[in-house]
């Protein structure tokens, strides 16, 4: 069975995905009038479903709009207990415990192609190598400090740049393919 874990994330010229209040507003300073999603809805296509932690689910949350997905979402935790009322009639789960084994059930219940998101579960992802490509789009900020995108690694990953675009002339997006040798 071919598993095929993606990410597909912003990113500030400094790496990070959120500033140092958690706060991700500084995504929208470059104007976008015809809101061009740069990609993601062709990304979800071909998506089975997602994974996230528990800080994106709750950042998502806090957005107060309708639920964005229409795939299954899992939610990585450890400590939530259950799902929040105004979400509750949603294709979402509650996960926690070993990646490895989380994601082989998931493939193992057709869920083979994940989009993973958030920083820390991007991090304990690319810890585990279960990570297979990933959309980087950068926004010409630079934030000086926040939550990094990554963190220490125990070992290096060699990834491919497969495609650059540029979106609304001063957006660059970046589609990395995992390279094991």
């Amino acid at each position: 069975m071919h598993s095929n874990n993606k990410v597909f994330i912003a990113t500030s010229i400094d790496g990070f995905i959120a500033d140092s209040e958690g706060k991700v507003d500084w995504l929208d300073t470059i104007p976008n009038p015809d809101n061009n999603d740069m990609g993601y809805y062709e990304f979800m296509s071909g998506i089975d479903a997602l994974i996230m932690g528990r800080n994106s689910f709750e950042t998502v949350l806090s957005f107060g709009i309708d639920w964005p997905y229409k795939v299954p979402v899992f939610i990585l935790s450890n400590t939530l207990a259950e799902i929040p009322s105004q979400v509750k009639n949603q294709k979402i789960e509650l996960i926690k415990g070993d990646l490895k084994k989380i994601t082989k059930s998931l493939y193992a219940r057709g869920f083979e192609r994940l989009y993973i998101d958030g920083g820390k579960t991007i991090q304990n992802f690319l810890r585990e190598d279960l990570i297979d490509e990933m959309t980087i789009t950068i926004i010409p900020v630079l934030l000086g400090d926040g939550i990094p995108l990554f963190s220490h690694n125990s070992r290096s990953l060699n990834f491919s740049c497969v495609n650059t675009k540029i979106y609304l002339d001063k957006i660059v997006q970046n589609k990395f393919v995992r390279r094991k040798e």
